[in-house]
């Protein structure tokens, strides 16, 4: 699924027109990017977590030249999936 088939489906479930399915999706994405650029959490009861967590620098190989090299610090999101959604799936 791509974004202009999740707009159609939300805009077919919530009997609404695409264009607004289209920015309350624009709208969610920026919430939740801009939240998650600070350092909140999303929790979506059933649906799941969105988080960020810290990982650490480490030693890695570059692919062409097999040297050693260190790997930066970096930020990362995290999903960990709620219960109804772990249930849908399977």
């Amino acid at each position: 699924m791509n974004k202009s088939d999740m707009i159609n489906a939300i805009a077919d479930s919530a009997d609404i027109s695409k264009a607004a399915a289209g920015r309350a999706l624009d709208g969610f994405l920026e919430t939740l990017s801009s939240g998650l650029a600070k350092g909140d959490s999303l929790q979506l009861m059933g649906f799941g977590t969105f988080s960020v967590a810290d990982r650490a620098s480490r030693t890695g190989r570059n692919p062409k030249t097999g040297e050693e090299m260190i790997i930066a610090a970096s930020k990362v999101v995290k999903f960990k999936p709620g219960r109804a959604l772990k249930d849908a799936v399977n």
